[in-house]
């Protein structure tokens, strides 16, 4: 049906929005959670990986776009936040909260109820890759996510 409909000459998104009668200040009525759709979003991921040793490994093998401890966190600090995702290992947790004032108000912090704090950060990374999308309610208790790219029509 949105195909068409359609007579955009560019790729666009179809998004979905949904008001849910729920009230966002109470914890048990948060809304939030993961879902891998089907054929991917149609648009490659960037992830980040904070990780050291075959964690680190594992991680460039899976396609992580960059890797690392210590430096990574740094770069990150220092305001670099050109990427879509973040996975670190339970390890580093500890360093990589500190980073909360940069990646916590985009909503990149590495979190273990999304699957994004892992020992197995090479799963994580082809999750992701793969089509894996975050959603959660905002202020106003409603529901956004992207769930397919169109590609225009030559």
């Amino acid at each position: 049906m949105v195909r068409e409909t359609g007579s955009k000459k560019f790729d666009s998104t179809i998004e979905v929005a949904v008001k849910l009668g729920v009230d966002p200040r109470k914890a048990d009525q948060m809304i939030r959670g993961t879902v891998s759709l089907p054929h991917g979003t149609g648009k490659t991921a960037r992830v980040i990986v904070f990780a050291t040793g075959p964690a680190a490994d594992a991680a460039r093998a899976a396609g992580a776009d960059e890797v690392g401890g210590d430096e990574l966190i740094e770069k990150v600090a220092a305001g670099w936040v050109d990427f879509d995702s973040a996975v670190s290992t339970p390890e580093l947790m500890g360093k990589v909260g500190r980073l909360g004032k940069v990646l916590g108000p985009r909503n990149l912090m590495p979190n273990p109820k999304t699957g994004t704090v892992t020992p197995d950060v090479a799963k994580a990374v082809n999750d992701i890759k793969g089509g894996k999308i975050e959603f959660r309610i905002d202020k106003q208790s409603n529901l956004h996510f992207i769930i397919a790219w169109m590609r225009s029509r030559d």
